[in-house]
C-alpha cells in the first residue's frame, strides 16, 4: 500500500486529490496538511511513501518544507511530488534542488495523478519533458554562467555519462534503451550505478547534476 499525504493550503484541491487518490486499491491517503510546517509534522509522524506538496502555502512554504522533509535522515523514505502551474511558478529549480522527486500540475489528469504517485513511491523520479525544458530556458538564459568542470564526473564511465545526460534530458530507463540499444535492464543497472558512485538521493538529483555541470544546453538532445 502506497501511504499519501496531501499538502495545499486549499481544501477543495486536496478533496479532489484524495477522492481520486482514494479509489485505487493500492494508494491510502494518510493526512492531509494545509501549510509547509503542518507537512514536515504529518511527515515525521505518519511517515508516508509519498507527500504531495503545493510550493506557495503559508506559514512555509512547499520548497522549504521539501528541504527539511529531505534533509531528514529519519525520512529517508519520504518522496516529494510538488503542485505547481508551471506558467506562474519560477520555483522548479529550487524545488528539485530542494529534493523533490517529481513535479505534477494541479490541473493534471488522474491517470497521470496516479501514475504519478507509484512512479515516485517506487523510487524513480517524474521529470516531465515541460520540467526539461523549463531547467534548460533558465540555464540558458543565465549569460554569465559557466560550466561547472565537477570533478565527480571522473568517476563515471564514458557509457555512464552518456546514460547521466539523458537521465537530465528527461528520459525514462525505457526511452534511454532505446536511443543506446540497450535492455531496459541494462539501463536502469547504468543509473543505479551513477546514482550510487554520485552519491544521490534519486533521479531528480542525476538532473540537477546534468545541469550544473554543462552537460544539458539548448538543442542537446535532438
Amino acid at each position: 500500500m502506497i501511504r499519501v499525504v496531501l499538502a495545499d493550503d486549499q481544501t477543495l484541491v486536496r478533496a479532489g486529490f484524495r477522492s481520486i487518490l482514494s479509489d485505487e486499491e493500492d494508494i491510502d491517503v494518510v493526512g492531509e496538511a494545509g501549510d509547509g510546517e503542518q507537512a514536515i509534522g504529518l511527515a515525521r509522524e505518519l511517515r508516508p511513501d509519498v507527500v504531495l506538496m503545493d510550493i506557495r502555502m503559508p506559514v512555509l512554504d512547499g520548497v522549504e518544507a521539501t528541504r527539511r522533509i529531505t534533509a531528514d535522515e529519519r525520512l529517508e523514505g519520504v518522496r516529494v511530488v510538488i503542485l505547481t502551474t508551471f506558467d506562474a511558478d519560477d520555483h522548479v529549480y529550487g524545488a528539485l534542488r530542494a529534493g523533490a522527486s517529481g513535479f505534477l500540475v494541479k490541473d493534471t489528469e488522474p491517470m497521470e495523478l496516479l501514475h504519478a504517485v507509484r512512479v515516485v513511491a517506487r523510487g524513480d523520479a517524474l521529470i516531465a519533458p515541460a520540467v526539461t525544458r523549463r531547467l534548460i530556458a533558465e540555464f540558458a538564459g543565465r549569460a554569465d554562467r559557466q560550466p561547472d568542470p565537477s570533478p565527480w564526473l571522473n568517476a563515471l564511465t564514458e557509457r555512464e555519462r552518456e546514460v547521466l545526460g539523458l537521465v537530465g534530458a528527461g528520459l525514462s530507463n525505457d526511452e534511454i534503451a532505446g536511443r543506446l540499444v540497450l535492455s531496459p535492464a541494462t539501463a536502469k543497472t547504468h543509473v543505479s550505478r551513477i546514482m550510487t558512485k554520485l552519491a544521490v538521493r534519486d533521479r531528480a538529483q542525476l538532473v540537477i547534476l546534468a545541469y550544473e555541470s554543462g552537460m544539458i544546453t539548448p538543442g542537446w538532445l535532438a
